[in-house]
């Protein structure tokens, strides 16, 4: 057993070698106990002090494409929200499309005034029957950081302000429910999460709520942002995004020609997408 070496995160800092956490993420990727033991395994017999996270990735992911390739690029999921940067706009549209497929209706980048006289560019509204979200994302492109109090309390404190306007005011004399939600593809320190808690603020971020988080919409839906294939290049985020099209699913709705002509793309850059695809998909 070598789990007294340590590893290297994606700040430099150490942290000990867990066998545990690799046979739990191919785990999640969908591979079988079987088999995401043997990956942990080998895994274990090649660490060595010092090795980085990112080298421990490539290699868990390089034996899942070996056996199971759809999980391979599932196990790809938390990277792949990473990639939906580095502006946090691609990620809001992202959001959009999750919350749509989760029966809400939304609006993004929205500007309105509080209370007070200030414009405030708003992430999101999401209504669900006589509920309304005043929403902000936070998007993160490094691995390992966190949601904190001080995000919280910026978040409520606008909230506040947005809530005693006129307009939700007029929405809560017709018996609508105004509430704030905080989105984001990182994961919130103890204090946010006590925080929201003590205002009644929804949050949902990576594995939280516990059972409920960000991932767990995505993967019971099938909700994979486009970025999730290997094949899929950083310039072409902006291309997807004004189309509309951040999810992996809506690659197959349209006819390769079409959707090359649609995006105004030659059919040998949708090509391995759609190839893609259609593995994530088992098709």
């Amino acid at each position: 057993m070598k789990k007294s070496f340590y590893i290297i995160d994606s700040f430099g800092e150490k942290e000990p070698f867990s066998f545990r956490k690799v046979y739990q993420s191919a785990l999640r990727s969908g591979a079988s106990k079987k088999l995401a033991l043997k990956i942990a395994q080998e895994i274990e017999k090649k660490i060595y002090p010092g090795i980085k996270t990112s080298e421990i990735f490539k290699n868990v992911k390089k034996l899942l494409q070996k056996e199971k390739p759809y999980s391979a690029l599932r196990y790809n999921l938390k990277r792949a929200m990473r990639k939906l940067g580095p502006t946090g706009f691609p990620f809001e549209k992202f959001i959009a499309e999750v919350l749509k497929n989760n029966s809400f209706e939304v609006k993004i980048n929205q500007y309105l005034y509080g209370a007070c006289p200030v414009k405030y560019e708003i992430d999101f509204l999401a209504q669900k029957e006589k509920i309304i979200y005043i929403g902000e994302c936070k998007y993160h492109s490094r691995g390992g950081e966190k949601i904190d109090l001080q995000v919280a309390l910026s978040n409520y404190a606008r909230f506040l302000d947005l809530k005693k306007s006129s307009i939700f005011k007029k929405l809560e004399s017709k018996n609508f429910q105004i509430k704030a939600m905080l989105v984001t593809n990182a994961k919130f320190t103890s204090q946010a999460i006590k925080y929201a808690h003590c205002t009644k603020t929804e949050l949902l971020g990576w594995r939280y709520p516990k059972n409920k988080g960000l991932e767990y919409l995505i993967e019971s839906k099938n909700l994979y942002p486009i970025t999730i294939l290997s094949s899929f290049k950083g310039h072409l985020k902006d291309v997807f995004a004004r189309a509309r099209m951040m999810l992996v699913k809506d690659l197959l709705k349209e006819d390769e020609k079409l959707l090359a002509k649609k995006l105004n793309l030659p059919e040998k850059a949708i090509n391995p997408l759609i190839k893609e695809a259609k593995i994530l998909f088992k098709i």
